[in-house]
């Protein structure tokens, strides 16, 4: 027997926050998410609600948790595309497509509730949550940026008729093999500076980083991703909470800021310490032992995460990239880094994928947003 309820109670949040580190115990592969962080959804005065309708379900088999999912009705997102539309978000389930089925129906009636006309997915909130179906790369460890899932997960979800709407590539960059190719790069970031008169902005630390140059940043992003699927425009909200979740990682040596005679920023990149084995390890809780752990990956990374990068439209096509990737290559040779993984990119997105290529590249993972008209 399935049956769906609704989270409403403390245990029922329990419930939905645990499952996943039940459902994927032993499976070195999966990095959950910090707990505490998770938490938040179901606060009333969570970010994201002032912007955004939501609900979650648990699915029981037999009186077993079984599955869950969330629906998200982004209402600026919405507005944004001129879309009706519910996210999915949050799904994990066993083995059992009627397990999966009564799920996603149960998301679909509450998104025909609302008048909406399509549900797609996986998407968080915004593009900073966790997004994408992994479709290709399940013997690979999950950067904790991103979630893992089982093989099964996308065979259900087309079973039930969500078509891709687009996909994300991932790749694990390491400093190019090619001696000459370095210094070939060098000399061009070094042509681009001098040419438009560029400088690389300085910081004592992350938080001096962010207190000099998060304005910039903001504003950096916002136009260079504004047309970039799924997003949406940043709230004062979600400055914040990306500000308080940088300020707990970031380090200057892994953050990149392009500035104009005028000390504008032009381009930016942030990256961070992979600390994906320490949640791995702690199943989300900063426990002190995890604590350890991640200040360990701190301070002697072997592998580092692309976090945001952002050029500003007005600067795409005089080569600022190449100072960009000159950076990242500096990064790359620090004692001890094996390589970089740089999360998700849209596979329509040259720019960008081009910039790998300038590295030994292997490209390893590949994650789907699916679609589904429900009216």
């Amino acid at each position: 027997m399935i049956e769906i309820r609704e989270v409403k109670t403390c245990s029922q949040r329990r419930e939905f926050l645990n499952f996943p580190n039940k459902l994927y115990k032993g499976n070195s592969c999966y990095v959950p998410p910090l707990y505490m962080d998770e938490r938040k959804i179901f606060r009333k005065d969570y970010v994201y609600h002032d912007t955004c309708e939501d609900v979650y379900y648990n699915a029981y088999k037999d009186g077993e948790m079984a599955g869950r999912i969330s629906g998200i009705l982004q209402r600026s997102s919405n507005e944004k595309w001129g879309q009706k539309r519910v996210r999915f978000t949050r799904f994990d389930v066993i083995d059992d497509f009627d397990v999966a089925r009564a799920l996603f129906e149960a998301v679909e009636k509450w998104a025909r509730e609302k008048g909406m006309e399509e549900v797609v997915g996986p998407l968080g909130f915004s593009d900073l949550e966790r997004e994408g179906l992994l479709i290709e790369g399940f013997d690979q460890m999950s950067t904790f940026e991103e979630a893992y899932n089982y093989e099964y997960y996308g065979k259900f979800i087309e079973r039930l008729g969500y078509a891709k709407e687009v996909d994300w590539t991932e790749s694990q960059i390491r400093y190019p093999k090619d001696p000459e190719s370095v210094e070939e790069m060098s000399r061009m970031a070094d042509f681009v500076l001098r040419r438009y008169k560029l400088h690389i902005g300085e910081a004592k630390s992350g938080r001096d980083f962010l207190k000099k140059y998060a304005d910039g940043f903001f504003e950096i992003l916002d136009k260079s991703y504004d047309k970039v699927y799924g997003t949406v425009p940043f709230s004062d909200g979600m400055k914040k909470l990306l500000i308080d979740n940088f300020n707990l990682i970031i380090d200057e040596k892994h953050a990149i800021v392009i500035l104009d005679e005028q000390n504008r920023p032009v381009a930016m990149g942030v990256c961070f310490p992979c600390i994906a084995k320490a949640m791995r390890t702690a199943g989300g809780r900063l426990t002190p032992l995890a604590l350890f752990r991640v200040l360990k990956a701190l301070k002697r990374p072997e592998v580092i995460d692309l976090g945001l990068i952002g050029v500003d439209p007005e600067w795409l096509n005089r080569g600022v990239s190449v100072i960009i990737a000159n950076e990242l290559a500096r990064m790359l040779a620090a004692p001890g880094v094996k390589y970089a993984d740089t999360n998700l990119n849209l596979e329509d997105n040259a720019a960008i994928l081009n910039l790998w290529k300038r590295f030994d590249e292997t490209r390893n993972k590949r994650r789907r947003s699916y679609v589904k008209k429900i009216v």
